[in-house]
C-alpha cells in the first residue's frame, strides 16, 4: 500500500492519526523545531509527494514529528546520551516551511538530535545504546529547561 510518493533518499519516520485540528511539531537532526497546524497542508492523494513542512538546512534531517499537545513537553535525545524536555507552549506556531527554532543546543559533547517525543510527567523513556545497554527513565525525572539548552545527561 503506498501512503506516500517519496523522493530519492527520503522515509517515511511516523504516522500519526488526529482530528483535523491539531499542531504538528518537527525536530530536525541539527537541533531545529517547527510547530505548525496541520491545516497548513492540504488533503492529497496517496501517490502525491506532500508539501514542505519545514525547510532543512543542508545535511539536516527530519528525525521526528509528533503531535504538539499544549499541556505536554517535547523531550529531545542526543546522540551522545543528553536529553531534556521544554514545554511546548515555547514553541510558537509557525506556517510550515520555514527553518523553525532552535530546539536543542549541539556541541561536540552532546552530538547531533537522534530522536524527539512528545511526552507527560507520568511517561517512562527506554533508552539503549549502540553497545545495546538499555535504561528506563521517567520523564519527570529529566530536566525541563529552554528550547536552546543542550541538556542533562541520561545515559
Amino acid at each position: 500500500l503506498i501512503a506516500i510518493n517519496l523522493r530519492d533518499g527520503d522515509e517515511l519516520l511516523k504516522v500519526k492519526v488526529t482530528r483535523g485540528d491539531a499542531d504538528i511539531i518537527i525536530v530536525t537532526q541539527d537541533g531545529n523545531a517547527i510547530k505548525f497546524n496541520e491545516k497548513d497542508v492540504r488533503a492529497m492523494g496517496r501517490t502525491a509527494s506532500g508539501v514542505r513542512s519545514i525547510n532543512l538546512r543542508k545535511d539536516d534531517i527530519a528525525v521526528c514529528m509528533d503531535i504538539a499537545v499544549e499541556n505536554e513537553d517535547l523531550l529531545v535525545v542526543s546522540e551522545n546520551g543528553f536529553g531534556k524536555r521544554t514545554p511546548i507552549t515555547e514553541y510558537k506556531r509557525q506556517k510550515r516551511g520555514g527553518t523553525g527554532l532552535i530546539t536543542y543546543k549541539l556541541s561536540e559533547k552532546t552530538g547531533k538530535v537522534i530522536g524527539a517525543t512528545v511526552c507527560k510527567l507520568d511517561d517512562e523513556l527506554m533508552l539503549i545504546n549502540t553497545s545495546g545497554v538499555a535504561i528506563r527513565i521517567n520523564v519527570a525525572g529529566i530536566s525541563v529547561t529552554s528550547r536552546s539548552a543542550m541538556g542533562v545527561t541520561l545515559m
